[in-house]
């Protein structure tokens, strides 16, 4: 029997990714965390594409998106990011790249760049994918979809620490204001936006745990 494919969307710091890799533990599935494949690329540009005023050059990413090759390996029970062949993993999540992602994300040169690979990963089913537009343009037709949402004020805290989990310096109002510019631009793009499916299951995760956020998700999909 052929294993289900899952798509779960929602705002940064819902706990998406560390939320989709437990479902995927649980259910035997494979996981794959779609921002960190945008966060990858952003880190590329960073190194490699910025103008004098410290913004990213987009036409000279483009360019150079033939030079990127991005890989999950294995690693315990953990994928990790490998931008030509350089485990990243840590180096996405520094408040540098949360600054740009967005801006990265939202041209449909990197987002086509990345689509036919992700699509190509779940055509034998078995995988749960998470991101922004996973269940509406990805997977449209993924056999289960979830939208997680939190509060500003509860997903500021969660970032916040985090980062600081990870040895990375960050103020509480800074996190909280790059949340706040990274809704706005998600939601607001021309491609791709951020945005719930119509047959998504909305999970405000405010006043809950991981654990129940887990325990929740899972009381809707089948056992397999």
């Amino acid at each position: 029997m052929k294993k289900p494919v899952i798509a779960i969307d929602g705002y940064s710091s819902t706990g998406k990714s560390s939320i989709s890799k437990v479902i995927a533990d649980k259910l035997g599935l494979i996981h794959l965390d779609t921002g960190a494949l945008y966060r990858g690329i952003t880190w590329f540009a960073i190194q490699n594409c910025m103008n004098e005023d410290s913004s990213i050059d987009l036409q000279k990413l483009f360019s150079y998106l033939d030079q990127i090759e991005l890989e999950f390996r294995n690693s315990g029970n953990e994928l990790i990011l490998y931008l030509n062949h350089i485990d990243i993993s840590k180096q996405i999540r520094t408040t540098e790249v949360s600054d740009n992602v967005s801006i990265v994300a939202k041209q449909k040169e990197v987002r086509d760049f990345l689509l036919q690979s992700q699509r190509s990963l779940a055509e034998k089913g078995g995988i749960i994918m998470d991101g922004r537009d996973i269940g509406t343009v990805v997977l449209p037709n993924a056999d289960y979809k979830f939208f997680l949402t939190a509060s500003i004020d509860e997903r500021t805290n969660r970032r916040y620490f985090e980062l600081a989990g990870m040895g990375i310096q960050a103020d509480r109002e800074q996190v909280k204001q790059n949340l706040t510019d990274r809704d706005k631009i998600d939601s607001e793009r021309e491609i791709a936006p951020l945005r719930q499916a119509e047959d998504a299951i909305v999970i405000d995760n405010t006043e809950l745990t991981k654990e129940e956020t887990i325990d929740l998700i899972l009381s809707h999909i089948q056992k397999i």
